[in-house]
């Protein structure tokens, strides 16, 4: 029998860590628009509990990425194990509530590398085209154009990439320096004009769903756990990848909101809070404000690119693993997942085109994200209880039990509350709530799918990580294929 496709073994742990630099990158979406809404103050200590709350679950990843290592599904294949043995449903739920978010990553970052465009060089091009089902600016379209080129690149496969991955990382840098240390040298920082605008049993509202916004954001760099079958040294290269993740991003996600809000101000950064980083590099670098930009629109390039692989290869796993349709299980003779990276490429275009505003496409993908958060660490706890002879590498103290517990009881309650009250921020709404609710049960109705229809006649699965093998699902290409 020939050999399948199967995904390279080329990374390294400090790939993965240049990965999880997205993350930062990540919080010029939301950072604008949380100084504005909660004051510079409010947003600063928001943050700073996200992280800490990102931090104690990726912790509890690492236990857990090094007992399944051969999964690409990431957090969603833990929330899988944990629960197979009561609700096998929450494969279906936890794939495709963590694969939104990181897929429409795509559209997020490719509407703000529009409006940054527009901002530093067109400003005078506000023109709109309707085409009666949605309308077309200039934002969208340079946005439409980018995803295509990511799109292209993705289809070489990710090993093929890393380079651009560490030339967007290293630039990176480079925006966060100016925007970190810059302001603080500046002489024109203060924090005279910074407020904390959270109040009483309103305020304590508007901070959980500030949290339910905020999640992706910080909670992602979990990405690192998805590339798990790809590190040389699965098991060491994981967990050194996400430790290292979640401690730059804990003291970025610190410093960056105090700078930038003591620099600017609360009242021009809730003005545009999208585009005042424009004017800021003005103000910090003058003539250099042109490359500044180049080098912020390179940073969220490797948004883009580390969720368009995230997203395809966790759309994979679920197709290879048995909980959606065995279509997008399979890899070409690359070892790419390519027809995940074109469902993501159909799926950017549409939510692009038609929610339009950042945060609003982030608050839609939160709640199956949030969803799977709460999966995978009470499965961490349920993998504890029902299977605690099962091999663990990497074996946390046992205190993380009870913390596992509590962080999914904080998760819920943040979960609940954000997404039935999210409109209060004027982000989001019945629209994005009614689309992250369908995509969920659609989800569930692929699942039934594939256990009904197309697994029908296939032999019962057995117990364990592999219940699904991946000669159940079909290979575009049965070729015997080298791996890279």
């Amino acid at each position: 029998m020939s050999e399948q496709p199967a995904l390279a073994k080329k990374m390294r742990w400090y790939d993965g860590f240049v990965m999880s630099l997205t993350m930062p990158a990540a919080l010029i979406a939301s950072l604008g628009a949380s100084i504005g809404g909660l004051g510079a103050w409010g947003a600063i200590a928001l943050w700073a509990v996200s992280m800490v709350l990102a931090t104690a679950t990726n912790w509890i990843y690492t236990e857990m990425a090094a007992m399944f290592p051969d999964s690409s599904g990431g957090i969603a294949h833990y929330a899988t194990e944990g629960w197979r043995g009561r609700a096998p449903v929450v494969g279906a739920l936890a794939g495709i509530g963590y694969w939104l978010p990181w897929t429409t990553a795509l559209a997020v970052y490719a509407g703000i590398i529009g409006s940054l465009v527009q901002a530093q060089w067109f400003p005078g091009q506000t023109w709109t085209l309707d085409l009666g089902v949605a309308e077309l600016s200039l934002p969208i379209v340079v946005g439409l154009v980018v995803m295509g080129l990511l799109y292209a690149a993705a289809m070489y496969g990710l090993h093929a990439a890393m380079w651009v991955v560490y030339v967007t990382g290293g630039i990176l840098l480079i925006p966060l320096a100016v925007f970190i240390v810059g302001p603080f040298l500046s002489g024109d920082w203060s924090t005279a004009g910074l407020h904390w605008n959270l109040h009483g049993m309103s305020g304590l509202r508007e901070a959980l769903v500030w949290l339910y916004i905020m999640a992706w954001t910080s909670f992602g760099v979990e990405v690192c756990a998805t590339f798990a079958p790809e590190y040389k040294e699965t098991v060491r290269d994981t967990s050194r990848a996400l430790r290292a993740g979640v401690l730059f991003c804990l003291g970025v996600f610190i410093l960056l909101p105090l700078a930038l809000s003591g620099y600017v101000g609360e009242k021009k950064i809730g003005e545009d809070p999208t585009a005042f980083y424009v004017g800021a590099f003005h103000d910090l670098v003058g003539g250099a404000a042109d490359l500044m930009i180049v080098f912020l629109i390179a940073s969220l390039l490797l948004i883009m690119i580390t969720g368009l692989a995230d997203g395809s290869r966790v759309l994979y796993d679920m197709g290879r693993q048995g909980v959606t349709i065995r279509q997008v299980g399979v890899l070409n003779r690359r070892g790419v997942p390519a027809r995940a990276l074109t469902v993501a490429l159909a799926i950017n275009v549409i939510v692009l085109v038609v929610l339009k505003t950042p945060l609003a496409i982030i608050v839609t993908g939160n709640l199956g994200y949030i969803l799977t958060h709460i999966l995978a660490i009470s499965g961490f706890a349920l993998l504890r209880r029902d299977r605690p002879d099962l091999a663990r590498p990497i074996r946390l103290p046992d205190f993380f039990v009870p913390l596992a517990w509590f962080l999914t009881a904080l998760l819920a309650v943040i979960l609940v509350v954000g997404a039935t009250g999210f409109s209060i921020t004027g982000y989001g709404g019945f629209r994005e709530l009614g689309i992250a609710v369908g995509v969920l049960a659609a989800a569930v109705l692929l699942w039934e799918y594939r256990r009904r229809v197309q697994d029908r006649d296939a032999p019962a699965p057995t117990d364990g990580p592999a219940a699904h093998s991946a000669a159940s699902a079909p290979q575009e290409d049965s070729k015997e294929v080298p791996r890279f």
